[in-house]
């Protein structure tokens, strides 16, 4: 398939790009015009000029089969100001509004957009089993992925498949949350974020590129997907396993009330929101995980 690919130099991005190309597809970068080479091939692909501020494709686009839309600012990078989070909302619902809009006005429109969520879209739903039928929350996160899905649903009417991609938390050693985990852990000083007890829903990047390519080439993949690994784990489990994989200790806690003084608004969403997803139409279309299990994925991705 000729697939573009927004926001390909993001972490997801950028390893979907890679497994793409190996699996023989035509990757296309949607990049900005001032940063592109539109139409000029390389090992990558093509640039295709993009501009989510006035919705202009490029001709490079023509004939795609396949979108991924992977844009958004990043959600962890700073504390939550007014600003920010309406860049945080407009990185994300305009841009895909954009992109409906700009697919509208091809003549030959691909057949399917995937289209990136999150599972914030549950917010904290403490012991409670999530699948993709459960009700939305009410938080901030939670409104942002309402809207964001709704933007992309709309390509529906324009007679595109649309898969809307709810990423729990992604696994990878270079980029991620898990980085940012590590470094306590390697100075002696980790341990589980607040009780412990919250949910967390994980899945490694390798995984993450694999789903993406499952629901791509899958022609019965439509509608929302939890792409998590089948066994979520408490914070305080996911703490025990990341020190045991680097042989470090997990003694010291970081209270609730030291995180939200740090961090904010932050804190409850990111950190202490308790999330027990499950991947129910993944497992119904029948996709094998990489790794399905929490140490040995801690395993691998360390390695």
């Amino acid at each position: 398939m000729k697939i573009l690919v927004s926001g390909s130099t993001g972490l997801v991005g950028t390893a979907l790009f890679d497994g793409l190309q190996r699996a023989g597809h035509t990757v296309c970068r949607l990049v900005r015009p001032d940063t592109s080479s539109e139409g000029i091939r390389g090992s990558h692909g093509f640039d295709v000029n993009w501009n989510p501020v006035s919705g202009e494709l490029g001709g490079a686009a023509v004939g795609a089969d396949a979108v991924v839309n992977l844009g958004g600012a990043p959600i962890a990078d700073k504390r939550w100001t007014p600003e920010r989070k309406q860049l945080l909302r407009a990185s994300r619902v305009d841009t895909t509004r954009a992109l409906v809009n700009a697919l509208a006005r091809m003549a030959a429109r691909p057949r399917v957009l995937v289209s990136a969520s999150a599972i914030g879209y549950y917010g904290s739903r403490g012991e409670e089993l999530l699948t993709e039928e459960s009700q939305s929350g009410s938080d901030f996160l939670s409104e942002i992925a309402r809207e964001w899905e709704a933007e992309a649903v709309k390509a529906e009417t324009l007679g595109i498949r649309v898969v809307r991609a709810r990423f729990g938390v992604i696994l990878a050693k270079h980029g991620g949350a898990l980085p940012k985990m590590l470094t306590p852990f390697r100075l002696g000083v980790g341990g589980r974020l607040g009780s412990g007890q919250q949910w967390m829903s994980w899945i490694t990047l390798e995984d993450v590129v694999g789903t993406l390519r499952f629901v791509l080439e899958n022609g019965a993949a439509r509608g929302a997907f939890n792409f998590v690994s089948p066994e979520p784990v408490r914070n305080a489990d996911f703490t025990r396993a990341l020190a045991k994989a680097l042989h470090r200790p997990a003694l010291f806690p970081a209270p609730a009330f030291a995180l939200r003084l740090a961090l904010g608004e932050m804190a409850d969403a990111l950190l202490l929101s308790s999330q027990r997803v499950v991947p129910t139409q993944l497992d119904k279309l029948g996709y094998r995980y990489l790794h399905p299990n929490l140490p040995a994925a801690l395993t691998a991705v360390l390695a």
